[in-house]
């Protein structure tokens, strides 16, 4: 920039002295006039010097205009620079923070798509963990099932030995039939006695048909209710939904397959002893017979249920608290000895969870090979002390 202002500089005092040579030359005569045959003549040329400063001065003014000028375009050359680079500056600040907007735009779009898909993952859990709570409600369903089916069993186990004692009865009763004819006064006795028989089977049989649609009605409603707050769970807290639900239907299952068979086993003592007498002249013998064997299988029950009780001491955690109370507890056990189930019959709360705590991870206990004793340690009742 400052070589330029010296070349127009330069050039602007060169014009302004070839101006001043042209006026000086432009003020002299050159013509030439023609000589007198007299003789030569010289003529003089007179220079004004009021014209010679005037023209001085106006060359001067001239030189300061032509500097202004100068130093006018050069100011304004340097406004123009310095707005151009003001302009500069503002566009690079403009696409920098346009940058940084963007960048700040990417970020938040990355934030947000992250957030999405913890959102998605949290809903994918939510729906697995229901799943989970649906398919613990479908177990406790089967279990239930189950149990309604393992009692059919035990009734229709119970029917068809009633059926063969019923038989056995008859039999007994026509062998009877002849004697009774020459003895009127026992044939009244004995028709007296098989009626009262028959009525007390018969309450027995209501009483058993009532138990059974009540213990029937109860199981349902426990289902049903065990299914609900199951469903009410998972929805308040879908983290916990599983483990409650699967202790809740468990605990109502167990408790309305206990108070089942308690009923059915109630009746089945009362339907007992209500023909005890009938059959105690037909079981006389066969009791003399296998009294022997009934007593080896009683003291074999006991010396498992030792085992059992000593098993679980092993795995009991005791506590103070413990000390001078006892549960009561109902085991099922599977053909090979495996844990299906355990309840608490009666006794302190906190050792009774305890040991059924302990029974769990004992899991299977041993089993003889004898059937008869295995059947009778299938279900077995133990009372947990804690040493």
């Amino acid at each position: 920039m400052k070589n330029n202002n010296y070349t127009g500089s330069t050039v602007i005092s060169l014009f302004i002295h070839a101006l001043l040579i042209g006026l000086l030359l432009w003020g002299a005569d050159f013509t030439k006039k023609k000589s007198d045959v007299g003789g030569n003549t010289i003529q003089a040329v007179v220079v004004d010097p009021a014209m010679i400063h005037q023209q001085a001065t106006q060359i001067k003014e001239q030189r300061e205009a032509a500097k202004r000028a100068e130093q006018e375009r050069q100011k304004k050359q340097e406004e123009q620079a310095e707005a151009l680079e003001k302009q500069r500056k503002d566009e690079a600040e403009r696409a920098r923070q346009l940058k940084a907007d963007q960048l700040k735009a990417e970020k938040e779009a990355r934030e947000a798509e992250k957030q999405r898909k913890l959102v998605a993952e949290q809903q994918k859990q939510a729906a697995e963990e229901k799943r989970k709570a649906d398919e613990a409600a479908k177990e406790a369903k089967a279990q239930a099932a189950k149990a309604e089916a393992e009692r059919k069993a035990k009734q229709e186990a119970a029917e068809k030995a009633e059926q063969v004692r019923q038989q056995k009865l008859e039999e007994q009763r026509k062998a009877e039939e002849a004697s009774r004819q020459a003895e009127l006064e026992r044939q009244k006795q004995e028709a007296a006695k098989k009626k009262a028989q028959e009525e007390a089977a018969a309450e027995v049989k209501r009483k058993e048909a009532e138990a059974k649609k009540k213990a029937e009605a109860e199981a349902k409603r426990k289902e049903a209710e065990a299914k609900k707050k199951a469903e009410a769970e998972a929805k308040r807290k879908e983290a916990e939904a599983k483990k409650k639900v699967e202790a809740e239907a468990k605990r109502k299952a167990a408790e309305a397959k206990k108070k089942a068979e308690a009923e059915a086993k109630k009746l089945q003592q009362q339907k007992e002893a209500a023909l005890n007498d009938m059959f105690a002249g037909l079981e006389a013998e066969s009791e003399q017979r296998g009294g022997a064997k009934g007593k080896h299988i009683a003291d074999e029950v006991a010396r498992y249920g030792a085992i059992y009780k000593q098993m679980i001491q092993q795995n009991l955690l005791v506590d103070q608290s413990f000390k001078g109370q006892e549960c009561n507890l109902s085991m099922r056990l599977s053909a090979d000895g495996l844990v299906l189930d355990v309840t608490q019959s009666n006794g302190d709360g906190a050792l009774c969870r305890a040991a059924k705590s302990a029974v769990v991870k004992v899991s299977q206990f041993p089993m003889p090979d004898d059937p008869e004793i295995a059947k009778k340690l299938r279900n077995i009742k133990l009372t947990v002390t804690p040493q």
